[in-house]
């Protein structure tokens, strides 16, 4: 299960307060996403964030901007269509001395032949979705629905997460097309409790309340 991060969602709160308490809730991956931060504040959010991470054993991800994520010292980056190609961006990690080993490359599609694609390039995993209407991500795509999602973790041999409009009502349904996992905004970010939020998320893919 991956949580990204969302400031507007987490209002009033901090941001790192629900991140941490996403964490205490079992959490296994944070994402940060702040799609209107400069490189330089996206740097600054995780240079905050990462150490709260990884004090829970959890891994760090960077969306969109492999520079960032490179100097902040991330897990990884999640890429989508409009950013480096997954092929180039495995290139530069495979370069860095003492990355290529352990720079995880995440990619988003909703389609069978990219998500292949993504695979054969050097992607560790995928994100696809919006598997139901989203709010939270407006450059989402379209609803593909289970039947999609279900074909696409067929057509490759790394992790599907799922994304879009995932909640705990939702994840039994999604955890039975295979896929390993979800991704959420919304149903951490702006949850009252947000650890319950990640039990219940977690639980229909085989973790524990």
């Amino acid at each position: 299960m991956t949580v990204i991060t969302d400031e507007v969602l987490a209002r009033p709160r901090a941001l790192s307060g629900v991140v941490r308490e996403a964490l205490a809730g079992g959490a296994p991956t944070i994402q940060l996403r702040l799609k209107s931060a400069s490189a330089r504040e996206l740097l600054e959010a995780a240079q905050t964030l990462m150490p709260v991470v990884r004090s829970a054993g959890a891994l760090f991800i960077v969306n969109d901007r492999l520079d960032v994520a490179l100097a902040a010292g991330a897990d990884g980056v999640h890429l989508g269509p409009d950013d480096l190609p997954v092929k180039d961006v495995r290139r530069v990690a495979d370069a860095r001395s003492g990355v290529a080993d352990t720079f995880i490359v995440g990619y988003s599609t909703d389609t069978t032949d990219e998500a292949a694609r993504a695979e054969a390039e050097g992607a560790d995993y995928l994100g696809v979705g919006a598997v139901y209407a989203t709010a939270n991500k407006s450059d989402a795509g379209d609803v593909i629905g289970l039947k999609v999602l279900r074909r696409v973790v067929k057509a490759v041999s790394i992790p599907v997460v799922a994304i879009g409009g995932i909640t705990p009502e939702r994840a039994p349904a999604v955890a039975k097309t295979g896929a390993c996992g979800s991704a959420t905004i919304g149903a951490v970010m702006s949850a009252a409790e947000p650890a319950e939020a990640v039990r219940e998320l977690l639980l229909p893919f085989g973790g524990t309340p």
